[in-house]
């Protein structure tokens, strides 16, 4: 569950040499927003640019969500994209890697969170790993998909034309695949389709239905 009981902070003893330390820096792989809470549905206060380094305070327990400081703003990013360098190479905070040892946190932020159906306050779905979540579980590369400049009318009306919000598990950022049950919208006279997912509005190339951009 992304919303669990925040009841305090627990320190994991016995840092192996070249680990994360409780409190470690790490390094954001790509555009990463920073959430005010652990899970898809929180709102984006912040984005930690490619390469962009934050503190991380704790994750919960399967690393999929921490707990982050970027400049002077606290809050939750995808432990999927971040990573430490353990032995001169880059390892993700949620690759399972026992030599990535970080605090352990819980929260909860009173809400429940429904799996299903594509009504408000549930999640349809979950991101399907593009380049970038492809991560989880071995040493990071470096692609992280590609990135298109749009031009400006297209984002004009994909910002004038909202639809209804989709949220799906995993975090939007660009590589990331749509799954095939999620309806996207048109964008007249041009080849990319939209959705607005996670919060933000975002580019899906219509061939194979992967972020090409997102509208900030």
């Amino acid at each position: 569950m992304i919303t669990k009981a925040l009841l305090g902070i627990s320190v994991v003893a016995g840092l192996i040499a070249g680990a994360a330390s409780a409190e470690t820096q790490a390094m954001a792989w790509t555009d990463l927003n920073v959430r005010d809470g652990p899970g898809p549905m929180h709102s984006i206060v912040d984005v930690i640019p490619m390469n962009g380094t934050v503190m991380v305070q704790g994750c919960l327990a399967d690393a999929s969500w921490c707990q982050v400081t970027h400049g002077d703003t606290t809050g939750w990013a995808a432990g999927n994209y971040l990573t430490t360098a353990i032995d001169n190479a880059p390892v993700a905070l949620a690759s399972g890697d026992k030599r990535v040892v970080l605090t352990t946190v819980t929260y909860d932020n009173g809400q429940a969170v429904t799996a299903g159906g594509l009504a408000s306050g549930a999640i349809a779905g979950a991101l399907i790993a593009g380049p970038a979540g492809a991560v989880v579980g071995a040493i990071v590369g470096t692609a992280v998909g590609a990135s298109v400049e749009p031009d400006p009318t297209v984002v004009t009306y994909v910002r004038s034309n909202p639809v209804d919000p989709i949220y799906l598990d995993g975090e939007v950022v660009v590589g990331a695949g749509i799954p095939d049950t999620v309806m996207l919208a048109p964008v007249p006279d041009s080849t990319y389709e939209y959705a607005y997912l996670n919060g933000v509005p975002v580019l899906v190339d219509t061939k194979d239905r992967r972020v090409v951009y997102i509208v900030r």
